[in-house]
């Protein structure tokens, strides 16, 4: 049966009983009376730490004038959660049983809809009807601001992260639980292993902070790997700055294709240079932009990355 579109108006609609307590038992007999188990190929892991659920939901500061997107909705746990604090929330979820049992606990709950979708329509797309939902949602509903507040399968992360950046969608903040080594990425510094192509755009584009390292054991089943929980916030100023973002992503993404090389050695395949300058040439435009073409791009500052970008955009008559 198809769910009926919410309102995305007004307030949630009061819980007639506490919203179920996410424990491990808990979850163990829910999923075996429902005939499910956790699916490590889409990432499972369900946060059993109740603490931390709670340190994930202050983070995010959500009010009645919020519009919610979580991605990864699972049984429905902390969507529930979200639905009596938020004003409208839009939960996803690929796996057909697990959003089948997030509506059933959700059911009560008006200003909630869970969407049985992929969120990537590819790696470098969002699926159409996720952003059409949230557009429709802004426009008539009467929020302040939307959130991304989710538990967020690993195998998504960062497409998911990067590609919302990237939409026009009016993103306050998102606060995440991604795999420790993307978070120890989002929020890297010049010249260290975890800085790159990730760290540069997301940074350029918002404020990042790492709120609290995760061990496997708040999860269930345990990853293998810990975990962290994000704060990303996106700035319009940084925005601005920015420009055209698709054409810095693409940049960001040739620049980084040769990482281990040198500027020079890194920009001459580019798209944006090749066939316009010769060595000779490119060394003289770096040198007379401040940039010396023996350095790596992992050694720029975000700010010299814009500069960079800026000084080799191809002019298109």
């Amino acid at each position: 049966m198809t769910q009926p579109t919410p309102s995305f108006k007004g307030r949630p609609a009061a819980a007639g009983a506490a919203s179920p307590r996410q424990t491990l038992s808990y979850l163990q007999s829910l999923l075996e009376a429902r005939g499910l188990r956790p699916n490590s190929k889409l990432g499972q892991c369900f946060l059993i730490d109740l603490n931390l659920m709670e340190l994930l939901l202050k983070s995010a500061e959500i009010s009645t004038a919020d519009l919610i997107l979580e991605v990864g909705s699972g049984t429905g746990s902390m969507t529930v959660k979200l639905g009596e604090q938020a004003g409208a929330v839009l939960g996803i979820e690929i796996d057909p049983g697990m959003a089948a049992l997030a509506r059933d606990f959700t059911a009560h709950l008006p200003n909630v809809r869970i969407l049985q979708i992929d969120a990537l329509k590819s790696k470098h797309r969002l699926h159409p009807e996720l952003i059409a939902t949230l557009e429709d949602g802004w426009r008539r509903g009467s929020f302040q601001r939307m959130k991304l507040v989710a538990n967020l399968p690993y195998v998504i992360a960062t497409p998911l992260i990067a590609n919302l950046l990237l939409t026009d969608l009016p993103i306050e903040r998102m606060v995440v639980t991604v795999q420790w080594e993307l978070a120890e990425r989002l929020a890297g510094k010049p010249s260290t292993p975890d800085y790159g192509s990730l760290a540069v755009f997301v940074q350029s584009l918002a404020e990042v902070t790492i709120l609290r390292q995760l061990p496997p054991s708040v999860f269930w089943p345990r990853p293998k790997v810990s975990s962290g929980i994000v704060l990303i916030q996106p700035s319009a100023a940084k925005r601005q700055q920015v420009g055209d973002r698709a054409a810095w992503h693409e940049f960001l993404h040739h620049l980084y294709l040769h990482r281990r090389k040198n500027l020079r050695g890194a920009l001459l395949p580019h798209p944006w240079v090749a066939d316009r300058w010769s060595k000779p040439e490119l060394d003289q435009i770096l040198v007379q932009h401040g940039f010396d073409p023996q350095t790596r791009a992992e050694a720029l500052t975000v700010e010299q990355h814009l500069q960079l970008c800026r000084v080799l955009t191809p002019i298109v008559d």
